[in-house]
């Protein structure tokens, strides 16, 4: 009785190192996006020493004002979009009600009038924003 050995055919093997060079590429873009995504408008922010927000899971509302007295909120399509004080406290009241937790920041330009600045975050907190956080840039 002679038996007949069967040979059989190497499995094929999943080459992931294509896989593994696309994560990498992903990888790369997120670090490069992510920053990028908690911009307001462009504004001269005062320079002063402070401790950084802690970390948080959602992203925070920036509301932003230029040197001309102009309200901006990083929402939506209308990032780049003068708004009036009284749509930003809408909108932010509709969002704080929404989410109670979300963290509010204003970035201001240095050369805004301090009245500018007191109504606005007086507004926000009206809309019920818990707490405002003024950013600034480390000197």
């Amino acid at each position: 009785m002679s038996r007949r050995l069967k040979r059989r055919k190497p499995m094929a093997e999943i080459n992931v190192v294509p896989y593994i060079d696309v994560m990498l590429v992903l990888l790369i873009v997120f670090m490069v996006t992510a920053p990028m995504l908690m911009q307001g408008v462009k504004v001269e922010l005062p320079q002063a020493a402070a401790l950084p927000v802690g970390k948080q899971d959602d992203e925070p509302l920036i509301v932003s004002i230029k040197a001309d007295g102009s309200y901006y909120l990083n929402l939506g399509k209308e990032k780049e979009q003068s708004q009036s004080l009284n749509v930003v406290q809408d909108k932010v009241g509709k969002i704080m009600r929404r989410k109670p937790n979300t963290t509010v920041l204003v970035w201001g330009d240095q050369s805004v009038p301090y009245g500018s600045v007191v109504a606005l975050m007086a507004a926000l907190q009206a809309a019920g924003a818990p707490s405002v956080g003024l950013v600034t840039e480390n000197p």
